[in-house]
């Protein structure tokens, strides 16, 4: 499957479905723009929040046709109390009624509640927002799936060649995971592999490879393969391989030759996010690879967390991938 026609299937999945995916950031061109084409082409039906004439003015300087798009603004809201309800009752005390209200003028806030109350299926944020302000509502109201203790960030790498295609986690989100949490991870991006029509081959990786090197970040590697193979017996996953040995079917032979996953990984999981991102952004930068992502893994619903050097083509393949997610159930 090539570049073209992994958007293409993708795409297929969720036309004409009506899949509502809000969009906090609607005053940024880049969102208006994915946020028209993603309509024009009934992939989804999105919603913009914001300033209603703030957004409609944007909108007319660019050109763009707001026709038939839903457009909130969090301040004038006709279900505003019905979502503070909802709100402090899911933060069970945590959080006061009057710290409810000023939290869900926030769009961000506001745009992941309409997810958590069925108003929409996903969430599109980060471009203009960061990480953190993306992810902290989804923690907070999603919340992470059962068995799955923390979120993380996956990435579909595409080659240039349209032939190639792999997931890498975690690169985003978590800074050095523990072995329970890097064997959640590591499930996690076989599901998202799955997704994506890539056979679930997840190597785990290190510096060493089957016991050539000795040090606690070996053991935790090695731990973490072990809890993940008992956490989802159903794919093949192994480690520690360096990745070498996970990705050449000649070293993979050689350096694990009992190994299921050695020299045929598709889905590659880093220890700890320095070299997870350093990993992606070499293969970016040199391999001639299309880094998309990244993904959200193990939350209860999609939140998709955008670059905010991203353009208005990340944000429609971005808002096609969390439409799919949606269907997963």
């Amino acid at each position: 499957m090539n570049n073209v026609s992994l958007f293409e299937e993708l795409s297929e999945k969720i036309v004409n479905k009506g899949i509502k995916i809000v969009f906090p950031e609607g005053t940024e061109p880049r969102i208006l723009g994915a946020a028209v084409r993603l309509h024009a082409e009934n992939l989804c039906e999105p919603i913009l929040l914001g300033n209603i004439s703030e957004i409609q003015r944007i909108a007319a300087e660019r050109g763009f046709n707001l026709t038939g798009i839903q457009l909130i603004d969090p301040n004038n809201y006709y279900a505003y109390d019905e979502m503070v309800d909802s709100f402090v009752e899911r933060r069970k005390g945590k959080t006061t009624r009057t710290d409810a209200e000023k939290l869900l003028r926030d769009v961000t806030y506001f745009g992941t509640m309409l997810v958590y109350m069925d108003r929409a299926a996903g969430l599109v944020s980060g471009a203009v927002h960061s990480t953190g302000d993306t992810v902290r509502p989804a923690l907070q109201i999603i919340k992470t799936k059962p068995g799955v203790s923390r979120t993380s960030g996956a990435f579909i790498m595409i080659h240039s060649n349209m032939r190639e295609k792999y997931i890498f986690s975690d690169c985003a989100i978590n800074v050095n995971p523990n072995a329970q949490e890097l064997a959640e991870i590591a499930v996690e991006s076989a599901k998202t592999a799955e997704l994506f029509g890539i056979e679930p081959n997840v190597a785990l990786l290190s510096f060493s490879t089957k016991g050539s090197a000795k040090s606690p970040e070996v053991d935790k590697v090695r731990e973490a393969a072990t809890i993940a193979k008992e956490l989802a017996p159903q794919y093949n996953i192994d480690g520690e391989l360096q990745f070498d040995a996970a990705f050449v079917p000649t070293v993979g032979k050689q350096k694990a030759p009992d190994s299921p996953v050695a020299g045929q990984a598709s889905v590659f999981v880093f220890p700890e996010i320095q070299s997870g991102n350093i990993g992606y952004k070499i293969a970016q930068r040199f391999g001639g690879f299309e880094a998309i992502g990244p993904i959200l893994q193990g939350l209860n619903k999609p939140i998709s967390d955008l670059s905010r050097g991203c353009n208005e083509e990340d944000v429609y393949k971005i808002s096609i991938i969390t439409a799919n997610q949606s269907l997963m159930g």
